[in-house]
């Protein structure tokens, strides 16, 4: 069943309740807490005839029964009682408010809902309809929504080369609106990869995912988009934490740490002076277990992650640059990964691929182990997807297939039988290539900023980009520089104009 139609018409109506300042994303909340009310009452008839717990004054029939100020009054008292509860039901409708304030649009949005048969409809389908809408949310650059969603491409390739297996733990630390537990749960389902129990399926929907995210309306997304999946249950356990997961080490230990943890080098807090304005001051995390301590959130979260996994655990972790290069704390943090993890495969990411602009990303897999004298780390395996890659995320998005040939080269089936595609004289553009312990312990800070391509554009015109994806690219790297301009100034107490 195509998804599209019901996405195009779903998301057409967010058009007219922009003119009354309805923004993509209190749209898709509004959505949520609509979908959410309309499977409850499909689950109290038969044949399932369950109690989610949902009064009977605010059932879905009341809403569509109602109408003009009425209907309003009574969306306000229904949200306001369903977001007192402490399950599941609680946690989608905490700090929830009605954002549109014309009655008539909101009957509007209800019938709308009202003619889809969400239970009876495949999990694939309508969490692709719900995965849509929040790309579309993603695509609204101007909301800050996309520092949220990782292109789902990359998260398929990440998860195609971990190859988690059925009965294991998977987590995110920060965990956005779910897209890694999607992707996990897709290629665990997949009939082609394996074949599942009653007992696996049973640990699958209740037993194999653990977030955390500190962001209430992107949890709450991301609890909704889970449950759309046939992720838990609707009256169930809460599997997505609003805990800071850097606060404090994690209460247990995972097979799997699957996570793009959020953009931006500090971690901060805001307070207020003894003047009544409003500061923010670097948050450094003193955790014991950490290598060392250091106000650079990245680090931090890779520093966490090692912590989280059992001592067969591995991980794939989305990191920008700094991570590989940075001194101080970045130095300390790469030597002791290099040494008690087998950090084996990091996959050099092209700009123009995430919805923050020019960020510069690789992804780190390593596999933990129990301390050892020697470092576990014999040799890393680089692949460079950015030198002479363009893609912009209008004309040239990543798709899947282009990090086929990357997954061709990890080799998931079996890691250790690579075969890299780079050779000195027989083929100098290879982008697979590895280097062992000692040479790279012997770069400067331990720098894993390793490159070996040249750059063509620099010297061969015919390689540049289309000019429209060039002047694409140009904008995207001066408004990153102005964000990271911004936060500097931020940084000093100052302000700067869009």
């Amino acid at each position: 069943m195509s998804t599209a139609p019901i996405i195009s018409k779903v998301w057409s109506f967010c058009n007219t309740l922009r003119d009354d300042g309805v923004g993509y994303g209190d749209y898709l909340e509004q959505i949520t807490y609509l979908i959410f009310l309309k499977m409850a009452d499909e689950y109290s008839k038969p044949p399932y005839k369950r109690n989610v717990g949902i009064p009977a004054k605010y059932t879905w029939p009341s809403l569509k029964a109602k109408r003009g100020a009425e209907l309003e009054a009574h969306y306000l008292s229904l949200l306001r009682e369903l977001g007192a509860r402490k399950d599941v039901l609680g946690q989608i409708f905490t700090k929830s408010q009605n954002k549109i304030q014309d009655p008539a649009k909101l009957y509007r949005l209800i019938d709308m809902i009202d003619e889809v048969q969400w239970v009876s409809m495949g999990a694939d389908v309508k969490g692709d309809i719900y995965e849509g809408l929040l790309e579309k949310n993603a695509e609204d650059t101007k909301s800050g929504a996309g520092q949220y969603f990782t292109p789902r491409a990359l998260i398929k390739a990440m998860v195609e080369c971990v190859r988690p297996e059925p009965g294991k733990s998977i987590a995110d630390p920060a965990c956005g609106t779910g897209g890694f537990f999607l992707a996990a749960y897709d290629f665990l389902t997949n009939p082609a990869n394996y074949k599942l129990d009653k007992d696996q399926k049973t640990f699958l929907k209740h037993k194999t995912f653990y977030g955390n995210e500190i962001v209430t309306n992107t949890r709450r997304l991301c609890l909704m988009n889970m449950f759309l999946h046939n992720i838990g249950e609707i009256d169930g356990d809460v599997l997505i934490s609003p805990n800071d997961a850097l606060i404090a080490p994690s209460a247990q230990s995972f097979d799997y740490v699957l996570a793009n943890p959020p953009f931006g080098k500090k971690s901060s807090m805001s307070f207020t002076n003894d003047e009544g304005e409003e500061e923010t001051d670097d948050l450094t995390y003193n955790r014991q277990d950490f290598w060392a301590t250091t106000s650079n959130k990245q680090l931090n979260f890779v520093q966490h992650i090692r912590t989280m996994l059992k001592t067969t655990g591995r991980a794939a972790v989305v990191v920008p640059d700094n991570v590989l290069f940075e001194g101080g704390a970045g130095e300390i943090v790469r030597q002791n990964l290099l040494k008690t993890t087998d950090l084996h495969t990091i996959l050099r990411l092209p700009t123009g691929i995430f919805y923050a602009n020019g960020v510069k990303a690789n992804v780190l897999f390593f596999d933990n182990h129990t301390a050892a004298k020697n470092p576990w780390t014999k040799e890393v395996w680089f692949y460079d997807y950015r030198t002479n890659i363009h893609h912009t995320l209008k004309r040239k998005p990543l798709r899947f297939e282009h990090l086929e040939a990357f997954i061709e080269c990890y080799n998931p089936q079996n890691r250790h039988k690579r075969k890299a595609t780079w050779d000195a004289t027989k083929n100098p553009e290879g982008r697979w290539r590895k280097f062992t312990y000692g040479e790279l312990t012997a770069r400067d800070k331990t720098s894993l900023d390793v490159f070996w391509l040249k750059d063509k554009s620099l010297t061969d015109l015919d390689n540049l980009p289309e000019p429209d994806d060039l002047a694409e690219e140009i904008i995207e790297n001066l408004e990153a520089g102005l964000a990271s301009f911004r936060q500097v100034l931020a940084g000093l107490g100052k302000t700067v104009g869009t």
